[in-house]
């Protein structure tokens, strides 16, 4: 593992350890509708399994940060529609836009360079940026450990320059996401480590974190709104063995 690619929170190569070989042991769930309707009650049952798997998740020496959990939904269509209009941006149809749930760093000048690098990079993959959403969270809903190292976290809502069918757009969104990571990982900025992208897709979006089963609902409030919708939901909460906790480890499942 070279410098470039060192995760935050994981120490260099030294004795017998070495990052290369981490593992965890985690528990999952997964709750659907077989006829593929969307609705809160699904979210609802999928934390409601992430709560039930507590015990496959652990903590440190904080008892109230976590080895990280996580849900993956169908990107809310409603509800985005709704927070971006009030931003001053409309969204079109939905499938027809990405959405991209992004871990930045803290410091501001960083923080603006891997926007920069993002929405550059969108734009050279024939893509719109339609706008930015700061992810709204709640600090105290977390540990101490876990807030020391929280990243920045906003979405990032990408368009089509061009009409694209559904899984050309989505191949178009994992390359945005893999120049985007690879780039920001090339570059000499101290917190480089710090920028993640948790999920960028038309189909699903990730919310997750350094958290405790318990903690996900109320770290990210916007998942108690009823027009946050899904036709499924999966779960992660995860059991750190013998590695290192990181923001980014947690819900591997995007």
């Amino acid at each position: 593992m070279t410098e470039s690619t060192c995760i935050p929170g994981l120490p260099p190569p030294q004795g017998l350890y070495d990052p290369r070989f981490e593992h965890d042991a985690c528990g999952i769930g997964f709750v659907a509708s077989i006829k593929g309707h969307k609705s809160h009650d699904i979210i609802q049952k999928g934390i409601q399994v992430l709560i039930n798997l507590t015990h496959r998740g652990a903590c440190g020496c904080d008892p109230e940060t976590g080895d990280g959990a996580g849900i993956l939904i169908q990107i809310p269509h409603k509800f985005f529609a709704r927070e971006c209009a009030s931003l001053g941006f409309a969204l079109p149809h939905e499938g027809e836009y990405g959405v991209g749930m992004t871990f930045l760093p803290v410091e501001p000048h960083q923080r603006l360079s891997c926007e920069g690098i993002l929405e550059r990079i969108v734009r050279e993959e024939g893509l719109t940026v339609l706008g930015w959403r700061d992810t709204p969270v709640d600090g105290d809903a977390i540990g101490r450990l876990a807030r020391g190292s929280q990243p920045y976290i906003q979405q990032i809502f990408i368009g089509c320059a061009q009409p694209l069918d559904p899984d050309a757009l989505e191949r178009k969104l994992y390359i945005v996401r893999k120049r985007a990571e690879t780039e920001v990982a090339r570059t000499t900025m101290p917190n480089r480590g710090d920028f993640y992208l948790p999920s960028l897709s038309a189909r699903t979006i990730v919310y997750k974190g350094l958290l405790l089963a318990p903690q996900i609902a109320h770290f990210y409030g916007e998942l108690s709104d009823p027009d946050v919708m899904s036709a499924l939901c999966l779960v992660h909460q995860r059991f750190s063995t013998n590695t290192f906790p990181t923001w980014q480890l947690a819900h591997p499942c995007r």
